[in-house]
């Protein structure tokens, strides 16, 4: 997965054709949880690129997005938002498939 570098990155991975960002941060244990799976659901769903955010990075960026809950998914396309799955309960590797997979591009 790759890790968001700026708000720069992020309009950029925005306007691509799909784009899941996870808003994550170092000390959620909820996070660290369904960090070993995220490799399996990218594999499950190549047409989406993954991106890491770090909420104490882009705390800014997150308030803009009503990210409050960790983790956190929303994902894009061409600058439309697809769907989110946001809230700060722990999330399983099902959930997780389901939501992206009910995305439409």
């Amino acid at each position: 997965m790759k890790k968001l570098q700026s708000i720069e990155e992020f309009n950029e991975y925005k306007n691509c054709d799909g784009t899941v960002f996870m808003f994550t941060a170092g000390w959620c244990p909820d996070c660290r949880v369904i960090d070993p799976v995220m490799p399996d659901v990218e594999e499950s769903f190549e047409q989406f690129d993954f991106v890491s955010v770090d909420r104490d990075e882009f705390i800014d960026l997150c308030a803009q997005l009503d990210v409050y809950g960790i983790p956190s998914f929303l994902a894009f396309s061409d600058g439309k938002e697809l769907g989110r799955f946001v809230s700060r309960d722990r999330k399983t590797q099902e959930e997780i498939e389901s939501f992206i997979a009910g995305l439409s591009k």
